[in-house]
């Protein structure tokens, strides 16, 4: 038979009947999710080229065998499902099963089956769809690609540092312990909690996130600790919080710098006993919960100032991840510009094609004080404005239209190095905080390590106690 034949009305498309056999088989194996057919017996009638992939099977170990024999899975939950299928027949929803493969790995997949009739409507089996969970899904996107960079967790890049990174996500992702996550306002820290969350043997549990900043210190506690009925005026109920939601998952606390230290005490003794208190009781209630905690601030520092409990810190810093701010890897710009424009093609309906040579040098001048999520905002606003295939200065918010002529214009002959206003600039806040690094990177609103690494460039010498040595060797500054 060279062409697929069949009933018209059943088989969709008029046009299908006479579609030749060998492209649909083309199609067939084609498509990056597996499909596989079986009979009312559950013997495997046909599978694609993805479904091999995916279970690491040559044709021969998998054709005319047993479902039950190919798609092995924990307690067996895909067999339960075709099952169903094949009882009922009824479509069972997608759902999550981890198989094992033909080398003895378990590979998470997404698993759904339906019937599978015949033109005149009698059920011949079932149909199986096989595709990579979120899990496996980005573990695939480690995989380096030199020109187009390394992918995780929705955060492209080239640069190397983000490359290696990336690699040891995995690794940190399926152990239990504490993660410490640092890095400044959008910059991808919760996008990169939910994805160690999702690599880790916790999937399946819940993924609950606190913002710490953006709760007074009188509903924080009851936020993360829950209430007894009565503990507070209002409190007609008991009211479970977030440690509550998160048993048996990640709790995810963001801004944990603005921790205020009565919740510091209780947040460590949950880390150290895994118990806790919920307002108005005295009974303590066990928790089984991964703590993943950010914060843009400089935690050291705030530990050096008596601000953050030093126990508290060494909990949650086990496992330290620092993401870099995007005017630090500019590099990466373009990457990100293709990924958002890509994004936004695929959920709003309208392609760009890209931007302009001069777009994208204005894009790569900014510093982006918003990092990741200003470039996004940027692209959005610079995709609504453009009727065309690409993105021109015209299409940018007004704000950077206008900023772009300060890093085109000339320097005036008789203006200052900038070097040396940085030097005068850091070398005042560092007087007027008494030589203190800590104190004057808040002033500054940079991290400690920052203002160090500043310094060093520009030959700042680290200052004393008392302030006094801040004179600089080969000096930018001035010429005292």
């Amino acid at each position: 038979m060279d062409r697929f034949t069949g009933d018209a009305d059943a088989a969709g498309p008029r046009g299908l009947r006479h579609v030749p056999a060998e492209l649909l088989l083309n199609l067939y194996n084609s498509v990056d999710y597996g499909v596989v057919a079986v009979d009312p017996s559950g013997r495997i009638l046909t599978l694609n080229a993805g479904a091999l992939s995916l279970l690491n099977l040559s044709v021969k170990q998998a054709l005319g065998r047993q479902a039950e024999d190919v798609l092995r899975s924990e307690q067996g939950a895909a067999l339960r499902l075709l099952q169903r299928v094949l009882r009922r027949g009824k479509p069972v929803p997608c759902q999550e099963v981890v198989i094992e493969d033909g080398l003895g790995r378990l590979v998470p997949l997404w698993f759904s089956a339906a019937p599978l009739r015949n033109p005149a409507g009698t059920d011949q089996g079932a149909v199986l769809t096989l595709r990579l969970a979120e899990t496996a899904v980005l573990e695939e996107e480690l995989e380096d690609d030199e020109d187009e960079g390394a992918a995780f967790a929705g955060i492209v890049t080239g640069d190397p540092h983000m490359r290696k990174l990336f690699r040891v996500m995995p690794t940190i992702a399926r152990s239990d312990s504490s993660v410490l996550i640092l890095g400044e306002t959008g910059t991808g820290k919760s996008l990169l909690a939910k994805a160690i969350h999702s690599l880790s043997g916790r999937r399946r549990g819940p993924f609950v996130t606190v913002n710490c900043a953006a709760l007074p210190e009188s509903l924080l506690e009851s936020e993360l600790f829950g209430a007894r009925a009565g503990a507070y005026t209002g409190a007609v109920k008991d009211r479970p919080g977030r440690l509550a939601a998160a048993n048996g998952g990640t709790l995810f606390v963001d801004e944990i710098g603005d921790v205020p230290p009565a919740v510091q005490v209780k947040l460590l003794r949950v880390l150290q006993e895994r118990v806790y208190e919920p307002l108005g009781d005295v009974r303590p209630v066990p928790c089984d919960v991964r703590f993943i905690t950010a914060t843009h601030q400089d935690l050291p520092g705030l530990v050096e100032d008596g601000a953050f409990r030093r126990d508290l810190f060494f909990r949650i810093n086990v496992l330290k991840v620092e993401l870099p701010p995007l005017r630090d890897r500019k590099g990466d710009i373009p990457l990100l510009v293709q990924r958002f424009l890509n994004r936004l093609a695929q959920s709003r309906g309208k392609r760009v094609a890209g931007v302009s040579s001069k777009v994208l040098e204005i894009l790569t001048h900014h510093d982006y004080p918003g990092n990741i999520r200003e470039l996004e905002n940027i692209l959005e606003h610079a995709w609504v404005m453009c009727p065309e295939d690409i993105i021109e200065v015209d299409h940018l918010p007004e704000d950077l239209r206008q900023r772009r002529w300060a890093f085109a214009a000339p320097v005036p002959a008789d203006r200052r190095p900038l070097g040396r206003v940085q030097a005068e600039y850091i070398r005042e806040a560092l007087e007027r905080n008494n030589g203190h690094r800590c104190r004057t990177a808040r002033e500054l609103g940079m991290h400690r390590t920052t203002l160090i690494r500043k310094m060093r460039k520009l030959g700042l010498e680290p200052p004393e106690k008392d302030g006094r040595s801040l004179r600089g060797s080969d000096d930018p500054a001035g010429d005292e």
